[in-house]
Protein backbone atom coordinates (compact mmCIF):
# COMPACT_ATOMS: atom_id res chain seq x y z
CA UNK A 1 0.00 0.00 0.00
CA UNK A 2 1.25 3.56 -0.48
CA UNK A 3 0.66 7.07 0.50
CA UNK A 4 -1.15 7.90 -2.37
CA UNK A 5 -3.47 4.77 -2.97
CA UNK A 6 -4.91 5.39 0.85
CA UNK A 7 -7.88 6.60 2.06
CA UNK A 8 -6.93 8.49 5.69
CA UNK A 9 -9.48 9.93 8.20
CA UNK A 10 -8.10 12.27 10.42
CA UNK A 11 -10.10 11.98 13.63
CA UNK A 12 -9.97 14.89 16.26
CA UNK A 13 -11.63 17.60 17.77
CA UNK A 14 -8.94 20.46 17.53
CA UNK A 15 -9.54 21.63 13.88
CA UNK A 16 -5.75 23.17 13.97
CA UNK A 17 -4.40 19.40 14.50
CA UNK A 18 -6.87 17.72 12.00
CA UNK A 19 -5.45 21.11 9.35
CA UNK A 20 -1.99 20.34 10.06
CA UNK A 21 -1.70 16.44 9.84
CA UNK A 22 -4.16 16.94 6.50
CA UNK A 23 -0.96 19.26 5.16
CA UNK A 24 1.26 17.31 6.04
CA UNK A 25 -0.36 14.02 4.75
CA UNK A 26 -0.87 15.16 1.58
CA UNK A 27 2.53 17.21 1.11
CA UNK A 28 3.79 13.43 1.62
CA UNK A 29 1.35 12.29 -1.30
CA UNK A 30 -1.72 11.39 0.19
CA UNK A 31 -4.87 12.22 -2.51
CA UNK A 32 -7.79 11.15 -0.17
CA UNK A 33 -8.19 12.93 3.27
CA UNK A 34 -11.37 13.16 5.37
CA UNK A 35 -11.82 14.80 8.49
CA UNK A 36 -14.24 14.50 11.93
CA UNK A 37 -14.22 16.31 15.09
CA UNK A 38 -16.43 13.64 16.82
CA UNK A 39 -16.47 10.31 17.51
CA UNK A 40 -20.10 9.58 15.73
CA UNK A 41 -18.64 11.43 12.45
CA UNK A 42 -15.67 8.87 12.61
CA UNK A 43 -18.04 5.76 13.11
CA UNK A 44 -20.05 7.18 9.92
CA UNK A 45 -16.73 7.86 7.74
CA UNK A 46 -15.71 4.31 8.40
CA UNK A 47 -19.01 2.44 7.60
CA UNK A 48 -19.48 4.61 4.30
CA UNK A 49 -15.99 5.36 3.07
CA UNK A 50 -14.11 2.60 4.39
CA UNK A 51 -10.20 4.98 5.19
CA UNK A 52 -7.24 2.66 5.28
CA UNK A 53 -5.68 4.54 7.54
CA UNK A 54 -7.05 6.35 10.58
CA UNK A 55 -5.65 8.84 12.89
CA UNK A 56 -7.55 8.93 16.00
CA UNK A 57 -7.27 11.40 18.97
CA UNK A 58 -8.24 9.47 22.17
CA UNK A 59 -10.00 11.96 23.88
CA UNK A 60 -12.99 13.49 21.79
CA UNK A 61 -16.20 15.33 23.11
CA UNK A 62 -18.62 12.65 22.35
CA UNK A 63 -16.37 9.39 22.96
CA UNK A 64 -13.22 7.28 24.40
CA UNK A 65 -10.75 6.99 21.45
CA UNK A 66 -9.83 3.68 23.32
CA UNK A 67 -13.51 2.22 23.03
CA UNK A 68 -13.44 3.63 19.64
CA UNK A 69 -10.82 2.13 18.33
CA UNK A 70 -12.75 -1.53 19.85
CA UNK A 71 -15.67 -0.28 17.36
CA UNK A 72 -13.61 0.86 14.55
CA UNK A 73 -11.97 -2.51 14.71
CA UNK A 74 -15.12 -4.63 14.80
CA UNK A 75 -16.63 -2.31 11.68
CA UNK A 76 -13.40 -3.01 9.46
CA UNK A 77 -10.29 -5.00 11.03
CA UNK A 78 -7.78 -4.26 8.28
CA UNK A 79 -8.01 -0.81 9.26
CA UNK A 80 -4.75 0.71 10.64
CA UNK A 81 -5.37 3.00 13.17
CA UNK A 82 -2.74 5.40 14.90
CA UNK A 83 -3.50 6.67 18.30
CA UNK A 84 -3.05 10.41 19.04
CA UNK A 85 -2.68 12.24 22.64
CA UNK A 86 -1.02 14.57 24.32
CA UNK A 87 -0.83 12.02 27.24
CA UNK A 88 1.50 9.93 26.12
CA UNK A 89 1.63 7.73 29.52
CA UNK A 90 2.82 3.64 29.24
CA UNK A 91 -0.86 2.79 29.83
CA UNK A 92 -2.56 4.85 27.02
CA UNK A 93 0.55 3.60 24.76
CA UNK A 94 -0.46 0.04 26.15
CA UNK A 95 -4.09 0.40 26.14
CA UNK A 96 -4.24 0.94 22.17
CA UNK A 97 -1.57 -1.95 21.25
CA UNK A 98 -3.81 -4.22 22.62
CA UNK A 99 -6.98 -2.25 21.53
CA UNK A 100 -5.56 -3.43 17.78
CA UNK A 101 -3.83 0.55 17.31
CA UNK A 102 -1.38 0.03 14.17
CA UNK A 103 0.60 3.14 16.11
CA UNK A 104 0.83 5.65 18.47
CA UNK A 105 2.05 9.34 18.10
CA UNK A 106 2.11 11.87 21.08
CA UNK A 107 1.32 15.02 20.72
CA UNK A 108 2.55 17.65 19.54
CA UNK A 109 3.70 15.73 16.44
CA UNK A 110 6.55 16.79 14.03
CA UNK A 111 6.34 16.34 10.20
CA UNK A 112 9.22 13.55 10.66
CA UNK A 113 7.18 11.63 13.21
CA UNK A 114 4.02 11.54 10.61
CA UNK A 115 6.29 10.81 8.06
CA UNK A 116 7.93 8.23 9.93
CA UNK A 117 4.58 6.92 11.20
CA UNK A 118 3.09 6.46 7.95
CA UNK A 119 6.10 4.55 6.40
CA UNK A 120 5.90 2.62 9.40
CA UNK A 121 2.24 1.39 9.59
CA UNK A 122 1.97 1.39 5.26
CA UNK A 123 5.47 -1.14 5.01
CA UNK A 124 6.96 2.12 3.28
CA UNK A 125 10.95 2.39 3.14
CA UNK A 126 12.48 4.75 6.09
CA UNK A 127 13.83 7.09 4.15
CA UNK A 128 17.66 7.98 5.42
CA UNK A 129 18.65 10.93 6.75
CA UNK A 130 21.41 13.13 5.79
Amino acid sequence: MTIGQSSILIVDDVSSVRYFLNQHLRIMGAEKVSEASTGQQALMAVSTEHPDVIFLDIELPDSNGHELLSRIKALDPNCRVVIMSAHSTVENVKRSVEGGASGFMAKPFTPQKIQATINRICNLPQAQSA
